[in-house]
């Protein structure tokens, strides 16, 4: 087949075949080659980044000014339009809706109602719908519990340990802690048989006490499905995109600048040190590993079994490339992904083209494919290299050599999680 000189130029500059790079483009177009099916996922963020919390941590606050955010919720009209045009956009049989926030169950139970009921008009015979909400717990009552058993919902509840410890950057606009009503919907969510993992932000002080989590979670709450989310934050994090840093803004791995009780570090207060996220995800491993294989599912264990096992990473963060995770903002503009919710990285808006064709299109095939394509040398010679692939851009903040791409922040933690746990995953593979 002969190529247009773009198509050929463009594939050179992406490290990929032009055959590709055409196959991936005609996708988007709504003309995908045989045997070539769309799949696509989104992070939905209806009502933008409200919240009745105010953690100290969130990523997604100072969305308000960045975005320059007015009406934080999501038009009717717009709603109906994304999902039938994310339905549309894809090839295969489950179609799976995130809705995150912010705290998406300030729009009430009847909000997601009407969702449900646009999905139905919208799904296609021999096609099915799923859905998550990822919460805070707060505002959940039984009116929530009974709809989201009704309706299958998965949730996702943010959890940071006991007590003091979740109440540690999680307190509400007043200031006043969190726990109790977050504790409480994880007794609700038990009562009404609905599933749910819990979400766990590991920053700089209960990565620290990795058993008393740990055990919290698994004994108190009842968690069987845990996700341990790496709290990485550079200073300028508010309104700097990953990748925007300048040159005088990075250290290298080496610098005591990298720890975040230092005068003059990098990330912030909050954010874990990367030997301390290696420490807990050690422990925990060694706890879970002796006790609870069968009966407790984490994220992080589970994609390093996977990739062991020759099969794909089950998570983004782990895999080679990016880029089919991509958010949605309450006024329609779509974001390369959750974590790069910057005006650099908007890739078109919903109702002005289709999903598949943001999705599917050079500019976020680049964004996907750097996430490879920019590993600097000591990440190609790592002998990890095919179970990190370099963490998730957003933390790649560390310098490498001149004319080099930046190295994870967590780089040291994760070496010392896999010298730990790989002889023992070896044996569970």
């Amino acid at each position: 087949m002969t190529h247009s000189n773009h198509i050929v130029q463009e594939a050179k500059r992406l490290n990929i075949s032009p055959e590709a790079l055409q196959t991936y483009l005609d996708a988007g177009a709504g003309k995908p080659a045989p045997g070539v099916s769309r799949y696509l996922h989104t992070t939905i963020k209806p009502i933008g980044s409200a919240c009745n919390l105010d953690c100290s941590y969130c990523y997604y606050l100072s969305k308000d000014g960045l975005l320059k955010q007015n009406n934080r919720r999501i038009d009717q009209t717009l709603l109906e339009t994304f999902i039938k045009d994310y339905i549309d956009s894809q090839d295969v049989e489950e179609i799976a809706f995130t809705w995150h926030g912010g705290e998406p169950t300030l729009l009430g139970v009847e909000f997601f109602r009407k969702v449900v009921e646009l999905q139905k008009r919208h799904t296609p015979a021999g096609r099915r719908i799923s859905n998550d909400l990822q919460t805070n717990g707060t505002l959940l009552d039984d009116e929530w519990g009974a709809f989201l058993a009704e309706h299958s919902f998965l949730v996702g509840l943010s959890i940071d340990g006991p007590r003091a410890l979740h109440d540690a950057y999680r307190p509400d606009k007043r200031g006043r802690p969190s726990f109790d009503a977050v504790f409480a919907a994880t007794q609700l969510l038990q009562r009404y048989g609905v599933p749910f993992s819990t979400l766990t932000t590991v920053n700089r002080k209960n990565a620290r006490q990795p058993l008393e989590v740990y055990r919290f979670l698994r004994d108190e709450v009842g968690s069987r499905y845990m996700q341990f989310i790496p709290c990485v934050e550079p200073k300028q994090f508010e309104h700097t995109a990953p990748g925007y840093l300048e040159p005088g803004q990075l250290v290298d791995a080496q610098s005591p600048r990298t720890d975040p009780g230092h005068p003059l570090s990098v990330v912030t207060d909050w954010s874990v040190a990367s030997q301390d996220w290696g420490g807990f995800l050690s422990e925990v491993f060694d706890e879970w590993v002796a006790h609870d294989r069968e009966r407790v599912k984490i994220n992080l264990f589970e994609t390093t079994l996977a990739q062991l096992r020759g099969q794909p990473a089950q998570i983004c963060t782990s895999s080679p490339f990016c880029g089919k995770n991509v958010a949605l903002e309450h006024d329609g503009r779509v974001y390369a992904c959750d974590h790069f919710v910057y005006p650099e990285y908007e890739i078109g808006k919903v109702g002005e083209q289709p999903l598949s064709r943001m999705v599917f299109s050079i500019k976020q095939l680049e964004f996907g494919l750097n996430k490879f394509n920019s590993l600097p040398g000591e990440c190609r010679k790592c002998p990890y290299l095919k179970l990190c692939y370099g963490e998730c851009p957003r933390t790649r903040i560390l310098k490498t050599r001149p004319g080099e791409g930046n190295l994870s922040y967590l780089c040291q933690g994760w070496k010392r999680f896999f010298a730990h746990a790989l002889p023992a995953l070896q044996l569970l593979r």
